[in-house]
């Protein structure tokens, strides 16, 4: 018994457990549920080791009563202590706990925990399946998803490609068209120089003028490049004019509108410039056709009319027009008209660029046959649907033209593009009364106030000088002549 209880001693089990007893208590608010639950299984597990060494030394220790009871106090001695002790607390163990409730309470309980540990066990599993199965979709997802970025950027790759194709196609159709028009100039040509090959192998000057066929055929079957081209001019020039509105009027209005919060003003501001562009156009596309013809008329004797000539020389050289003078003429005529008001720290030459788009827009369509020009347009006229559109602002129901936004194009008298207008009912009668009173305000002549345009009747308008001018005009007859025929001999 002595050995058994060194035994114990020496190992120190019950240090051991109280250790472990104080290390639960530290760490139980820290741990989970599954660890403090090992934590009491071990010490249990460690306590009835240590409860069995001691009944070992029990064991030994009655035995020992037994077989010396001479030594151990008689024969039944220990027999006492074991009643009064041992039984009791074995009884009490196995009967009730200290807290007085059944110990198939306390196991039934003890059950239930461990099932329910197991079915958060399996709910944990469950929900970590579902979880991998969602993250395969979730792969399997973007994986389609790469796929179908992948297909898009072929297709926005094939679309490219296209429209390039589709840009060569319309440049090639283009230059298919230019050689088309050069090749008929060439055989135009040819004609002449075999007409003119023919006259000078013929044997008297008598026979050849009565064998040689006459001037008006030759005319009729060697256009000039001007007519040649006169369709291809016009789609070009009316698809321009489009372009214009779309775009070039826009960034000017946005540009006028950061100095003037009037929308209204901002509009008849572009419509004058428009209007006053094709006028400053018109006229020096007269002029400078009129110095032509007077140059050739001295010495021209070609097989073409003196017209397709003149037309088809200033078609080749365009570039002699000087159209920063109509810009200047423009910006002149749109200082004095009373219909248009602007701040006095800035002017008109900011929208300079619009204006020289519509003034070379202006002089090539004087180039056409027949010229396209653009209508007029006066406040307060009978709306004509045929003509405009009604801004998105106007009032669909009124009659009558407020003010217009952009001029139509036609040709022969007929609209071929529409212009843009503002109707409004009552709005013109006050505009106007609002106007006279502005006019008696600023003393204005009755020709000033009642005069639609009294930059071309009132006050003469200087025109800056050709760059073609700046020799002398014998000069400039010579070079106009020598180029006229140098395009109809090339």
């Amino acid at each position: 018994m002595a050995d058994s209880l060194r035994r114990l001693i020496s190992n120190e089990s019950c240090r051991i457990l109280q250790e472990k007893l104080e290390n639960w208590y530290k760490d139980y608010h820290i741990n989970t549920c599954d660890q403090n639950l090992n934590r009491c299984c071990e010490i249990i597990e460690m306590n009835s080791m240590i409860q069995g060494q001691l009944f070992t030394i029990l064991n030994q220790t009655a035995r020992e009563g037994e077989n010396f009871p001479c030594l151990q106090g008689g024969h039944y001695a220990g027999v006492e202590t074991i009643k009064s002790r041992l039984l009791p607390w074995l009884g009490t163990c196995f009967s009730s706990t200290t807290s007085g409730r059944p110990f198939e309470t306390s196991l039934s309980l003890i059950q239930e925990s461990i099932e329910r540990e197991r079915q958060l066990r399996e709910f944990a599993s469950t929900r970590n399946h579902e979880l991998q199965h969602l993250e395969k979709e979730l792969n399997s997802t973007r994986l389609q998803l790469s796929l179908v970025q992948q297909d898009l950027k072929a297709s926005q790759a094939q679309e490219e490609s296209a429209l390039r194709n589709l840009d060569r196609l319309n440049d090639y159709e283009q230059q298919v068209q230019i050689l088309k028009d050069e090749i008929a100039i060439l055989g135009a040509q040819k004609s002449v120089l075999q007409s003119r090959l023919a006259r000078s192998r013929s044997p008297s000057p008598r026979r050849c003028r009565s064998r040689s066929p006459s001037p008006l055929p030759l005319r009729s079957c060697s256009p000039g490049r001007a007519r040649l081209t006169n369709a291809a001019r016009h789609a070009h020039l009316v698809a321009r004019f489009s372009e214009i509105y779309a775009q070039e009027r826009l960034d000017a209005q946005a540009l006028l509108m950061t100095y003037i919060e009037d929308l209204e003003m901002v509009q008849r501001i572009i419509y004058v410039a428009a209007v006053e562009s094709f006028h400053a156009a018109k006229m020096a596309f007269r002029q400078f056709k009129m110095r032509v013809r007077k140059t050739l008329s001295l010495t021209y004797s070609g097989p073409e009319s003196l017209e397709d000539t003149i037309l088809d020389y200033i078609v080749r050289h365009e570039d002699l027009y000087d159209v920063q003078a109509s810009v200047n003429e423009v910006i002149r005529a749109m200082n004095i008209n009373p219909k248009i008001s602007f701040p006095p720290e800035v002017d008109f030459i900011m929208i300079s660029s619009l204006i020289r788009e519509l003034c070379r827009v202006a002089f090539s369509m004087q180039t056409l046959v027949p010229p396209l020009d653009i209508a007029f347009g006066a406040d307060g006229e009978l709306f004509n649907e045929n003509k405009y559109h009604r801004s998105y602002d106007s009032d669909f129901t009124a009659p009558l033209v407020v003010y217009h936004v952009w001029p139509p194009l036609i040709e022969n008298d007929s609209v071929i593009v529409k212009g843009e207008a503002v109707s409004k009912r009552g709005a013109l009668w006050s505009r106007r009364s609002r106007s006279k009173s502005r006019s008696r305000s600023r003393s204005m002549s009755p020709i000033l106030s009642h005069s639609a345009s009294p930059s071309r009747t009132l006050l003469p308008r200087s025109r800056s000088p050709s760059p073609i001018r700046s020799g002398s005009p014998s000069k400039w007859a010579h070079s106009v002549h020598n180029a006229s025929w140098f395009s109809l001999s090339a």
